[in-house]
């Protein structure tokens, strides 16, 4: 394998590493979403990656990544404004507070 191929998939993995930690210790709901955006941003950064290496004259890796990052501001615009209908319920945005808001 290449040198560099490393050079960029150690990043990505330190940032994928990085997300699933957060995503599994913050109690903040925006902190969760934050890691969930940069998992994602890590896969993206594999996609690109992964097509230059293994198919070097096509674009598919940079159209699968533009398209995840279509999802993830979607995705990032829907869960905040869930957030911000269960702040104006709950006046908080801990995950262990929103837990009670179901009995």
């Amino acid at each position: 394998m290449d040198l560099t191929l490393f050079m960029y998939l150690i990043p990505s993995l330190i940032m994928f590493g990085c997300g699933v930690y957060g995503f599994i210790t913050r109690k903040n709901m925006i902190a969760i979403m934050i890691s969930l955006e940069l998992m994602l941003n890590s896969v993206d950064i594999n996609f690109v990656v992964f097509n230059r290496y293994l198919f070097p004259g096509q674009l598919e890796g940079m159209f699968f990544s533009l398209f995840a990052i279509a999802i993830a501001a979607a995705e990032t615009a829907l869960a905040i404004a869930i957030i911000i209908n269960v702040f104006r319920i709950a006046k908080n945005v801990d995950i262990k507070q929103i837990t009670k808001l179901k009995f």
